[in-house]
């Protein structure tokens, strides 16, 4: 497989070992979703405009899903715009949408030759036409490609997406071609803007706050969760790598007990009869 070049930097020989490494400890997340934040207070913090913030946070973007594709994850869900942050100064809002036109632009073709495919969920119909446009000619020049989905959440909440599946599913039910009995958890995730991926393993937070912020909030149910201080520009491979080694770490039992566990609780239980 050829190498790839988001970030047109070649990866040094160290860093190819460490990625050697990390695949060799343990499982490497199918599905990260990231929820990308602090670039306005990065900019901030270095006496720059909130916008300055978000273009270095391209780079992360870049380096993020150089990074991932090479360690064989499959799905990458960045949340670049939720529906909220359409509630910030106009002017900010303007130069977000410039600014994800330039990138499209720019990226598209880069994307496509690295075999990664662009997806967005999200209610792309808020966005100016130009931006529809970008994304739909990147979206079909990438759809064929294999190595990695990228998928950018854009005008996007979790509760919309809940909401929105259940308006099909009742419409389902309204023309008496569903039976609300049959209506399960399998159901729903099927109805949803993800329902072609898996849900996340691993999702991870910059900037150091402690909340979801309506993001992918039926697929999370047992999602590992990775908070660094790390401002999102800042945010980079070797900090996906400390993120992935954390979460090859975890117990993932889903609600349940591991084998063993059960075996130990059992035998303690005879045992316990006995005497």
């Amino acid at each position: 497989m050829k190498e790839l070049t988001l970030t047109n930097t070649v990866q040094t020989d160290e860093d190819k070992k460490n990625q050697e490494i990390l695949k060799n400890s343990g499982e490497v997340p199918l599905h990260i979703a990231i929820i990308m934040d602090g670039n306005g207070r990065w900019a901030k913090n270095k006496g720059s405009i909130r916008l300055h913030g978000h273009k270095v946070g391209v780079d992360s973007v870049r380096d993020i899903t150089e990074s991932c594709a090479q360690l064989g994850v499959k799905y990458l869900t960045l949340y670049a715009f939720s529906t909220e942050n359409w509630g910030r100064p106009s002017m900010e809002v303007r130069g977000l949408m410039k600014l994800l036109v330039s990138s499209l632009r720019k990226e598209a073709d880069n994307l496509n030759k690295n075999d990664i495919r662009l997806s967005t969920i999200g209610q792309m119909g808020r966005f100016p036409e130009n931006c529809q446009t970008e994304l739909r000619e990147a979206i079909e020049l990438t759809k064929d490609n294999k190595r990695l989905e990228l998928c950018l959440a854009l005008s996007y909440s979790g509760r919309w997406d809940i909401t929105e599946a259940v308006k099909k599913i009742a419409g389902h039910v309204k023309e008496g071609r569903l039976d609300p009995e049959l209506i399960n958890d399998q159901m729903i995730s099927d109805h949803l803007s993800t329902a072609d991926v898996p849900d996340p393993d691993l999702i991870i937070r910059t900037s150091g706050e402690y909340r979801i912020s309506n993001f992918l909030l039926w697929q999370l149910a047992y999602s590992e969760l990775y908070i660094t201080e790390t401002y999102w520009p800042d945010f980079r491979r070797d900090e996906l790598y400390e993120a992935i080694r954390s979460y090859q770490q975890r117990d993932r039992r889903f609600g349940k007990i591991s084998t063993s566990e059960d075996e130990n609780s059992f035998s303690s239980r005879l045992v316990n009869k006995k005497s």
